[in-house]
């Protein structure tokens, strides 16, 4: 059985998806394994769903296009790159690199910026 080598950082830019058009790179959190406070282990299907479900990420990567449309963003871009922003859970398209999980969103499934997005969670 072949043994997973860590990606180094040239190897893991090379992997990394470049969006394209108006579509964003979005990195989602690492979800914790055990419980806020406690030391009680997470399943390995809730920390699934958890991480499938979730409503908050990082923008990595713009694509050349995103929110250049003037008539659907008269103000300008909703997000910029290094932000944390919220959106609806299943949105995207899901990949993962080196057990981190990715999406590619559409530009206009960005529903707000988030100043520090420790604490929040899909209700």
């Amino acid at each position: 059985m072949n043994e997973l080598v860590p990606l180094s950082d040239g190897e893991f830019e090379q992997q990394r998806p470049k969006p394209v058009g108006y579509h964003l790179l979005v990195a989602l959190p690492q979800v914790n394994e055990t419980y806020d406070g406690t030391e009680i282990q997470k399943t390995p299907t809730e920390r699934h769903n958890e991480t499938i479900m979730s409503i908050v990420g990082l923008v990595m990567d713009i694509g050349s296009t995103a929110y250049l449309d003037k008539e659907r963003f008269p103000t300008g871009p909703w997000c910029k790159e290094g932000d944390y922003v919220l959106f609806r859970a299943n949105s995207g398209t899901r990949f993962k690199i080196e057990n981190v999980e990715y999406r590619l969103m559409n530009d206009d499934s960005i529903e707000a910026v988030v100043p520090d997005p420790r604490g929040i969670t899909r209700a």
